[in-house]
């Protein structure tokens, strides 16, 4: 099993916080970057990152308000680009010349936004899950990750907890569910900028997809976005769209080994 080390680096709006695996195998595999889903961090990929082939680095990196990395200083500096801008400046300060990316739900649009921004640098992408909405389903997202006051009640946490339990996807146990709501937690008040950052940039995602030359791998588990992600094949220059029904949210947690083989 891998040892996964977590260290800290310098970006744009702060510390970013990395879990890194195999940083110092020389093979012919390329550093593979995991990319989270909002509002969790690169925990997500701990299980994943462990059982992995051990002759690749592998690189689990918090978005800036995710996790342990620093919060954005307002809510404006927290979009897509900026995501990956960060991304990019912790690949750079861990001295990774070429990647592969994985990125999982918000993460799949950062992970676009990173090769539009340097598109020599990626030779491939793995997408877990890609949201086109036209705009009323925009909003309509929107509205259902619009932030929730807090409360004597807990009502905030009643509700996050219920749509954990609601979306849970199999093969995910009691503890490793309750791990991961806890990520939702670490970014206080800041703690829905990515999902509305995710948001906004939809208006985005169709074009830069469509701009991307790379290999890319869609892989589309039975999670809410289900329905929706297929609309991404046509986009596709290089690409494919797969099907995974036996998998929901939280599959790396659930089936590390079977994702690896992806």
């Amino acid at each position: 099993m891998n040892t996964v080390r977590r260290d800290f680096v310098d970006g744009p709006f702060g510390q970013v916080h990395i879990r890194t695996a195999n940083l110092s195998v020389n093979s012919d595999h390329l550093p593979l970057i995991c990319l989270h889903q909002s509002p969790k961090s690169g925990r997500e990929f701990l299980n994943f990152m462990q059982v992995g082939t051990p002759d690749r680095a592998m690189i689990a990196i918090d978005a800036p308000g995710h996790g342990e990395s620093d919060v954005p200083a307002k809510a404006s500096d927290a979009t897509i680009e900026n995501y990956a801008k960060s991304h990019w400046a912790a690949v750079d300060a861990l001295g990774i010349e070429r990647i592969d990316i994985l990125g999982n739900h918000t993460g799949a649009k950062v992970s676009a936004e990173m090769a539009y921004q340097q598109p020599e640098r990626v030779r491939k992408i793995i997408m877990v899950s890609a949201l086109i909405l036209n705009e009323e389903e925009r909003e309509g997202f929107r509205s259902m990750f619009t932030p929730i006051p807090l409360d004597e009640a807990g009502t905030r946490f009643k509700t996050m907890w219920e749509r954990s339990i609601h979306y849970r996807g199999s093969g995910v146990s009691l503890i490793d569910l309750a791990a991961s709501f806890a990520e939702n937690l670490r970014a206080g008040e800041a703690y829905e900028w990515g999902h509305q950052a995710a948001f906004d940039y939809n208006v985005h995602f169709p074009s830069r997809v469509a701009a991307l030359e790379h290999d890319i791998t869609v892989l589309n588990p039975a999670d809410m976005l289900f329905d929706y992600t297929p609309r991404i094949a046509p986009l596709l220059k290089n690409g494919r769209v797969i099907d995974h029904p036996d998998w929901g949210l939280n599959f790396f947690d659930a089936f590390p080994k079977d994702a690896m083989k992806v």
